[in-house]
């Protein structure tokens, strides 16, 4: 290791610091779902997730700290379950991430069956790598023997990991954005809403530095960049209903005496269909977005909320969809 990186006291912080902000983060994210009744596919995503990096977080501090304490084929144990831990964390994000945008998407259309065969590929990129990892330390195994036991995953996993981060991450911004775009919305909640979802990027760069510092055998650098990388793919898949819950609550302060507009994902059923992705029936066309004026509104008519997130307007008849 250069003399430039990380200490062990050092990684080990950063170790616990983001994984707490992540854990943080997730559980305040579920907590409002469950408040608001909106339990879906993509909380179970990040549930996941924020399971794994908890176990990652108490794999790595073994394997940083009390390695000696353990025989040899343990060290080797911590660092595979940390290296696994890690892809677990990172595609279980982008996975809850992706379901965040097929929830906003009309049952059985086009843009829905894109979404899920995409899910379906993030899957199989996930197996892939989970499978070059055994089979690149497997095949050569010198590693094994080292005091704190640390593959060398050399310029394939490299590759591939910038390949499929890249890919993964586009994805995530593109799909939100062409939802989006088209939509009745003004210039300043387009970027608000967008930028969201663009946040992905910051998983982007962090996971390129990763890929660097594969390639460069970077020891400890290795692992503090998968450290953060992880946690920070966790806190951008929980980023869409915190900024969320923060505008709907500054919405409610404001309402009395500024107009806040609030987006929502409306629809208006004509037919009812069975989604078997959701728990409720969900209407079968939808009109793309609806803004409301609540301080204007309020007065005539009376808005209250299903336990899928539906908002009912009583004065006109219709049902909207909040956006997150």
């Amino acid at each position: 290791m250069s003399s430039s990186g990380p200490t062990l006291a050092q990684t080990e912080v950063v170790d616990i610091v983001v994984t707490i902000m992540a854990i943080t983060i997730t559980s305040f994210r579920l907590y409002v779902r469950v408040q608001q009744g909106r339990l879906w596919i993509d909380d179970a995503w990040a549930t996941l997730g924020m399971t794994f990096d908890f176990i990652l977080l108490v794999a790595l501090c073994l394997y940083l700290q009390d390695y000696e304490k353990f025989p040899q084929d343990t060290r080797v144990a911590l660092y595979y379950i940390s290296a696994q831990c890690f892809y677990v964390v990172i595609w279980s994000s982008r996975l809850s991430i992706l379901f965040t945008v097929v929830r906003l998407t009309v049952p059985g259309s086009f843009v829905r069956r894109v979404l899920m065969y995409t899910a379906l590929t993030f899957g199989v990129v996930w197996a892939l790598l989970f499978s070059q990892l055994w089979w690149i330390c497997e095949k050569f195994p010198a590693w094994k023997t080292q005091p704190r036991p640390q593959c060398n995953l050399g310029k394939a996993v490299a590759i591939t990991q910038i390949i499929t981060d890249v890919l993964g991450d586009f994805v995530l911004i593109f799909a939100p954005f062409c939802l989006v775009y088209k939509v009745r919305l003004s210039r300043a909640q387009k970027v608000r809403v967008l930028s969201v979802f663009a946040a992905s990027a910051i998983t982007t760069v962090v996971s390129l530095t990763h890929a660097y510092y594969i390639f460069s055998d970077g020891g400890l650098k290795v692992i503090m960049a998968a450290i953060v990388e992880a946690s920070m793919s966790l806190i951008v898949a929980n980023l869409s209903v915190v900024v969320a819950f923060i505008f709907h609550l500054k919405a409610e302060e404001d309402s009395p005496s500024t107009p806040i507009p609030i987006v929502t994902f409306g629809s208006q059923p004509r037919k009812r269909v069975r989604d078997p992705l959701a728990t409720t029936f969900i209407g079968a066309e939808s009109t793309p977005i609806v803004l409301e004026d609540l301080s204007e509104s309020r007065p005539r008519f009376l808005k209250t909320s299903g336990p899928n997130g539906i908002t009912f307007n009583n004065r006109e008849g219709k049902q909207t969809r909040e956006l997150c």
